[in-house]
């Protein structure tokens, strides 16, 4: 198995945010130096031996600022009025912030900010400073998984390796290499002092007597600091400053410090954007007692194809050994005291009112008891077996759903001592501890009680050969002494004593370094123990339960326990199951249930109470205020926009004209629609600067909670709730043989149009910025015994614009641009030669800005070319009506986008969003309308765009205004305008496909396809 990684535009919205800092900055392939020899006994070679550096920063801070202001407006950032700066050997040195929420794929975003620094600006060395083990090993891995995908975008790898002390001549490798050069370091290895120094900070006589820090400085790298909430302590961010870097970037979820952050993406924003997966909570809690000593545990509720549902509790019996503890399936009218042996405890328990929607039974006459919870007594132990069961029994049924579709389920347990895993007798053998052996005698129950209600099938055949108990399940702790370990490996989780991991490590390599061999069936480990050294920086995709076994502390133990599951799932191919893939579906695949030791609400409230706290920066209301504040807008065109009070009232003006405000300055409900549906038509005077209002707008956090699914809530399979009786009406069954159709899409290029839009494109909106450089005059202040000292004169900054002839590096102008359009050469200079001179003349004042710009607008119009241009042809396939039972969805009961459905080819309907659910309300309101469905995402059109899934398909009744008809979309605008540039491509690929299926006779005028924003709207259609 090999882990896939493919665009996505985040990530490199998070790429740009960085590397568009420095536009105007030179590209230069390294500063060439002479490497310290040292005082060792060095030849002379080694005396003439060259380094290479980072070449300085040479855009003054006022360009700097500006264009760090400008990122921040576009990301919806309050714009900083002042850097934070170092001064470093004369020059500023910048701290910049970037937020990206736990499984977002942090890590990626920074190896490839690194590749394109590098091809930008020639920047060569980088040091990324991790926390702990578990980080590193993790970076590493991702700089393995990675390399050949980077080979691929930019045509070379990254070289890495991990700074070792007693491995010094990696460091002269690192110096003297003229290419791309990443150090690993943990920032143990550097920030004591005193009696502790680290050697790094020490001359030492196996490197020539010189100090590795030194050597390190002296190419002024890039420093990336891995969460840096846990690397700078008050003594680490003194270290930091011995390494003089170039700049600094910081990458984290949770950063307590924040420095001109340029990029965010926080909880709220992954989520609602579907970058990570859902989260629902399963409780085991007690209910109190009812003035006995009676043990009742209503572990499911079950429901039945008709009548009652039934009920799965654990109850105490008497047996002829004494009393024990039983699991028993049962109905209502259960009586506790017959069939516990006549406990006294039970008399007058008679279970009734099994109600799955509410997820309770009665006792007896008035006692309620919900799922999940307890009646009796119990002590921590008993509630320990319990969430061990629930956890095994939820990833087996996760199992069950997922192992079909080639997605391996792990399972990752937290708990609170080593020894409730692992011991070790007099001869230091290792022992299961009581962890341990609860697991595997209740995973042995739950996978035979599996086995005997499914005895056939692929997942219960792979049930069987999946491994024994003790092969399924693996741990990875915190130090411990003992060695012998087979299947535990112990190590400190801050990287100290390394030497002491154990003489097996097999487990280590498995969790820590193999993530590809642990997410492939082949491997029987399936379920992680650990402690706290799988905190930050280990996820793995495919952990889709969390059981703390202990009490998580304080909230932000329990959101880094939580973000070890949030990234997205893969399957056996190492595709992502993401938002591309599955659509609207991505959260039902994409569900992390955290099995908890406490209420439902509790922990909900507990996690949203650290959310809104991490989100506490974000303003809270709109008003001038928030408009002013950020001074200057620019648009992707080079266009500006003077935020004045005028200009904020007008805009006020509008939201509050539109109802998109409240009183309080809040969002209305009719904001986020308008939002949703791309419907907001901005003042003429605003109007180029849409984006980035809505960039401001989308910063406004509204005081809603992260949504967290209870998990006890009983759930539904969509795909198994056909209506075969509507889905076999002949109205359904003649629209359906007209769309299913299938068809592919060729592209015919008129390069002639090309040519002539895309010049008219560039003489209308090319604009590039000139190289400038500062020159810093500079006054002796004092000489020490270190050496020189230097202070800034006041008012000794002065900005020059480079002239052409002070750029030395040499441009192949039509390859650059040829290869980010892949266009032809000879389309490529036909183009540059059409524009015109002044435009050209933009190439000399800054090349590199000139060729990023001039390809952007080519990729425009050559976008818009191939949806102009697109064919579609049918071919001799066709989707067959099992599209429908073959992509099933689940969705819990009690969600208000599940709708039941009279009319519909599914029994329940999901849509995607209010406007939606008015449509499908109205569909089963009017009597006109015989069968409707919303499509699987199984039945789509191809487009150069990815897969389109059209969202209905509707039938009318025979007599009534038209026979059939077919609809793709409902939108909340109408408006061509309103819609993003990919749903109005996409839509018209659409329209071209069914224009193909006319022309081929399968079409009919009784067949329409069009956009609508209401089932009005779709009979004003119907009715022409």
């Amino acid at each position: 198995m090999k882990l896939q990684f493919k665009h996505q535009g985040f990530q490199l919205d998070a790429v740009e945010s960085i590397a568009s800092l420095f536009q105007g900055q030179p590209k230069e392939q390294g500063q060439r130096y002479q490497l310290d020899p040292g005082r060792g006994k060095a030849d002379e070679t080694d005396l003439m031996m060259d380094g290479f550096g980072n070449t300085p920063i040479r855009l003054d801070e006022q360009l700097v600022r500006e264009q760090v202001r400008t990122q921040q407006i576009a990301q919806g950032l309050e714009p900083s009025q002042k850097l934070h700066t170092d001064m470093v050997n004369g020059r500023l040195a910048y701290h910049f912030s970037i937020e990206m929420e736990t499984g977002t794929g942090k890590t990626y975003t920074y190896i490839r900010t690194i590749m394109e620094l590098n091809k930008r600006y020639g920047w060569l060395k980088f040091i990324v400073v991790v926390p702990s083990v578990a980080i590193r090993e993790g970076v590493l891995k991702s700089f393995e998984m990675m390399q050949d995908h980077f080979q691929m975008e930019y045509g070379k790898k990254p070289r890495y390796f991990v700074y070792d002390s007693s491995r010094l001549g990696d460091l002269d490798t690192f110096a003297n290499t003229s290419d791309i050069q990443v150090m690993i370091i943990n920032s143990q290895a550097f920030n004591a002092k005193g009696k502790d120094a680290r050697r790094i900070h020490m001359e030492q006589e196996s490197f020539r007597w010189r100090r590795p820090i030194d050597v390190i400085a002296s190419m002024r790298p890039i420093l990336i600091i891995d969460e840096p909430q846990s690397v700078e302590g008050k003594a680490t961010k003194e270290r930091l400053k011995d390494f003089k870097p170039l700049f600094t970037l910081r990458y984290s979820a949770t950063h307590k410090e924040k420095y001109d952050m340029v990029y965010r993406l926080d909880a709220m924003d992954a989520y609602n954007k579907k970058l990570v997966k859902k989260i629902a909570v399963k409780t085991i809690e007690s209910s109190g007692t009812t003035g006995t000593n009676g043990y009742l545990y209503l572990q499911d509720l079950l429901p039945q194809k008709s009548g009652a549902p039934k009920a799965k509790i654990e109850f105490e019996a008497r047996t002829q050994s004494g009393v024990t503890r039983k699991t028993k399936t049962v109905e209502e009218g259960f009586d506790l005291y017959a069939e516990s042996g006549e406990l006294a405890v039970y008399k007058g328990w008679t279970l009734s009112h099994f109600d799955a929607r509410d997820n309770r039974i009665q006792i007896g006459v008035d006692k309620p008891l919900h799922k999940g919870e307890i009646i009796g007594e119990q002590n921590e132990d008993d509630l320990r077996i319990l969430q061990i069961r629930e956890t095994i029994k939820t990833h087996l049924k996760k199992e069950a759903v997922l192992y079909r579709k080639g997605i391996k389920v792990l399972s990752l347990f937290f708990i609170d001592e080593v020894a409730k895993y692992k011991q070790y007798d007099e001869q230091h053998n290792p022992l299961n501890g009581s962890y341990a052996r609860v697991f595997e005698t209740e995973y042995k129950t739950q996978v035979a009680d599996y086995l005997k209600e499914h005895p056939e099938g692929p997942y219960s055949d792979y049930l069987r050969e999946a491994g024994s108990a003790s092969q399924v399940h693996a741990g990875y702790f915190s130090v411990d002494k003992v060695k012998k370990s087979t299947k535990t490996i112990f190590i400190d989780s801050k990287g100290k004593g390394e030497e002491g991991i154990s003489e097996d490590k097999d487990a280590y390599d498995l969790i820590m370094k193999d993530k590809e061999r642990l997410l492939s069936f082949e491997e029987p480990v399936r379920f992680l123990f650990s402690h706290s050294a799988l905190r930050e920086g280990w996820d793995n995709p495919n952990v889709f339960q969390i059981c703390t076994l202990r009490h998580t502390g304080s909230e932000t133990a329990k959101r880094q326990s939580i973000g070890r599951g949030m990234r997205l799932a893969v399957d056996q191919a190492g595709v992502r199951q993401d938002v591309d893939l599955l659509g609207a579906d991505v959260h039902q695949i994409n569900l992390l249930t955290v099995i908890a030791n406490e209420s439902f609400d509790s922990f909900s409230r507990s996690l949203q109470e650290e959310i809104r706290k991490e989100l506490a920066d974000r303003p809270d209301k709109v008003d001038t205020a928030l408009f002013i504040k950020y001074t200057v807008l620019k648009n992707a065109a080079g266009a500006s926009l003077e935020m004045t009070e005028e200009v904020a009232h007008k805009i006020m003006d509008y939201l509050i004209r539109e109802d998109y405000l409240d009183r309080d300055g809040k969002l209305t409900e009719a904001c986020y629609q308008a939002r949703e549906a791309n419907a907001f038509v901005w003042p003429e005077e605003v109007a180029d600067f849409g984006d980035q209002l809505l960039a401001i707008l989308d910063s406004v956090h509204d005081g809603s909670s992260y949504p967290v699914e209870n998990g006890n809530q009983t759930s539904i399979v969509l795909g198994d709730e056909i209506n075969q009786e509507n889905l076999n009406k002949a109205e359904f069954l003649a629209l359906w043989n007209k769309i299913n159709h299938k068809t592919v899409y060729q592209v015919a290029f008129d390069d002639e149009e090309l040519i002539e839009k895309a010049v008219k494109s560039l003489n209308h909106h090319l604009h590039v910025k000139e190289i400038s450089y500062q020159i810093r005059e500079e006054s002796l202040d004092k000489i020490d015994k270190e050496g020189l000292s230097f202070t800034v004169a006041e008012n000794s900054i002065q900005t020059q614009y480079r002239k052409p002839t002070d750029i030395e590096t040499t441009y192949d102008l039509l390859g650059e641009v040829t290869e980010k359009t892949q266009l032809t050469r000879r389309t490529v200079a036909q183009i540059l030669q059409a524009i015109s001179p002044k435009k050209f003349d933009l190439f000399q004042k800054n090349p590199e800005e000139f060729i990023q710009n001039v390809s952007k607008l080519i990729n425009q119009e050559k976008a818009t070319q191939i949806i102009e241009h697109i064919e579609y042809h049918m071919i001799d396939e066709v989707y067959e009506t099992d599209v429908f039972t073959e992509n099933r969805l689940s969705a819990k009961i009690g969600d208000d986008y599940l709708l039941e459905s009279r009319k519909g080819i599914y029994n329940y309907t999901k849509v995607d969003s209010k406007i939606e659910k008015e449509f499908q309300k109205d569909l089963e309101r009017h009597e006109e309308v015989s069968v409707y469905t919303k499509l699987p995402s199984g039945f789509f059109i191809s487009t150069p765009l990815g897969k389109y899934n059209p969202d209905w398909a509707v039938t009318f009744k025979e007599g009534s205004v038209k026979h059939i008809y077919f609809v793709a979309e409902t939108k909340g605008s109408m408006s061509s305008l309103d819609l993003k540039q990919a749903e109005q491509s996409k839509i018209a690929c659409a329209r071209a496909h069914f224009k193909s299926l006319r022309k081929a006779g399968i079409l009919e005028d009784d067949t329409v396809y069009d956009v609508v924003d209401s089932y009005e709207g779709l009979l004003s259609i119907v009715r022409e």
